[in-house]
């Protein structure tokens, strides 16, 4: 997704698509996670944007 790691753009992108598809969470969390792990955070996305690509969602 060629995301920075050191902006705040992360938790940005996080949140749109978490707001976009109706996914539970907060901004808090959102940062939380990010802080966490990053890398974990950046693949969840992109498991989810697969998912949503097989069944034409996305």
């Amino acid at each position: 997704m060629n995301e920075c790691c050191l902006c705040g753009g992360s938790v940005a992108m996080r949140t749109l698509y978490r707001t976009k598809y109706g996914i539970p969470g907060s901004i808090c969390s959102d940062f939380c996670t990010i802080l966490c792990c990053h890398v974990c955070a950046v693949c969840q996305i992109k498991r989810d944007i697969n998912k949503r690509k097989k069944r034409g969602i996305f």
